[in-house]
């Protein structure tokens, strides 16, 4: 038997740590307390999702694709709080949205995530994963890896960054084989000051719970702005869909289960209320379309496209007020007592696949029973918004902006 794969998203982040200076810095241990349930981080992380996507977007150029993995960012920042202090510390939790929660709450929280994902499901892979490249000869404090190791699942590996080109082909050699190959040349330039390098992927590849049929694929024009067309592969399906027409809010809402516990949600503006939507979206909208749905009969087309986005977090996470953390005030001894350390450089990569096939079986048949009416059509061929959610856990894995998914 045969298995195609209907899509898959996978990211990458790196926060790079260099030498400050090197004076004595003393940081303080923090206490454990009682397990605290994954869904404590669901809410915090959804409104920094949406904080990061209006900053990426108020960069992005007009027509460029925006996707990230919102939980990839935050688990990665999270793991740098556990050596922050201070300013610092306090910086990166508001940013964040932790601030009505300690450092050892949000451990926890990561450390029941990781478990949830951990359990494998049928017709479904998803890896989360953590990583530590640490300069040769530079040792971080125990307690740091510790923590690293017990909530993140934190590999921790050591790098010599006093030969760049060496350091940055085992890098990149490591991110390749976590996420299964996909994402090749993570790492461009290395800084011979690195101290060490945070590592978050996110690999997710699932199977539709009723996929397309590529038989009915045709070529078709999409819509990138007024003056910009492209030729795209649209896929076809008619059939009951998690439906939801929000008048009041200008879009257009499709569920799309895959077979597991995720489900892409694609959020589609009415011609010309893109900026709209984008200036009023937040978690709460997202969850009131969710309750909103309701089974349709629907004609529904939409783009088969395969994109890679990347950027650079440093000024947006400043932006976010992550200020001190890139800078001389930085306070990292929770990392180091002995060297001072700030953040150098944040990176993050994605890439998005999706096509129309779930697995090929032999004598497998379906049968859909939808009511005598003509099904609503669905064209999705201008600018739509695309999340990728996890439901066990409410985490939102990727999410973005598909402009033109004819774009790699």
């Amino acid at each position: 038997m045969r298995r195609i794969f209907a899509s898959c998203a996978l990211a990458a982040i790196l926060l790079a740590v260099a030498w400050a200076d090197h004076h004595l810095h003393h940081g303080s241990k923090h206490s454990h307390e009682d397990d605290m349930s994954c869904h404590v981080l669901s809410p915090h992380n959804a409104d920094f999702a949406f904080a990061l996507y209006k900053h990426l977007n108020a960069k992005a150029a007009e027509g460029k694709n925006i996707f990230y993995s919102p939980l990839g960012i935050s688990t990665a920042l999270s793991m740098l709080a556990t050596g922050a202090r201070g300013d610092t510390h306090s910086q990166l939790f508001s940013a964040l949205g932790y601030s009505p929660l300690n450092q050892t709450q949000v451990n926890e929280a990561y450390k029941h995530i990781l478990h949830m994902f951990g359990h494998s499901q049928e017709n479904q892979k998803l890896d989360v994963g953590n990583s530590v490249a640490v300069r040769t000869g530079f040792n971080p404090l125990q307690a740091f890896l510790t923590d690293l190791k017990q909530f993140y699942s934190g590999e921790v590996f050591n790098v010599n960054f006093a030969n760049p080109d060496e350091a940055k082909e085992q890098i990149n050699r490591h991110i390749a084989t976590k996420t299964h190959d996909k994402i090749k040349n993570m790492v461009k330039d290395l800084d011979t000051e690195m101290a060490m390098i945070l590592i978050n992927y996110v690999y997710f590849r699932g199977q539709w719970e009723r996929p397309f049929n590529k038989n009915l694929t045709t070529k078709e024009e999409f819509f990138v702005d007024k003056n910009t067309k492209v030729e795209v592969d649209m896929m076809k399906k008619t059939g009951r869909f998690d439906f939801y027409q929000d008048n009041d809010n200008h879009t257009t809402v499709i569920l799309l289960p895959y077979k597991g516990n995720t489900s892409m949600m694609i959020v589609l503006p009415n011609e010309d209320k893109m900026q709209v939507v984008e200036g009023f979206i937040n978690k709460d909208y997202i969850r009131h379309w969710h309750d909103s749905l309701n089974k349709n009969n629907i004609n529904l087309l939409m783009p088969k496209f395969s994109i890679s986005a990347d950027a650079s977090l440093d000024e947006t996470l400043k932006e976010m007020g992550m200020t001190d953390a890139f800078g001389e005030k930085a306070d990292f001894s929770g990392i180091s007592d002995e060297t001072r350390l700030k953040v150098s450089k944040a990176s993050h990569k994605a890439v998005l696949s999706v096509d129309e096939t779930g697995t090929e079986a032999a004598a497998v048949t379906t049968i859909e029973i939808m009511p005598m009416s003509l099904p609503e059509t669905v064209r999705i061929n201008r600018p739509f918004l695309v999340f990728i959610m996890e439901h066990s856990t409410r985490s939102i894995l990727f999410m973005g902006k598909i402009s033109n998914p004819a774009a790699e």
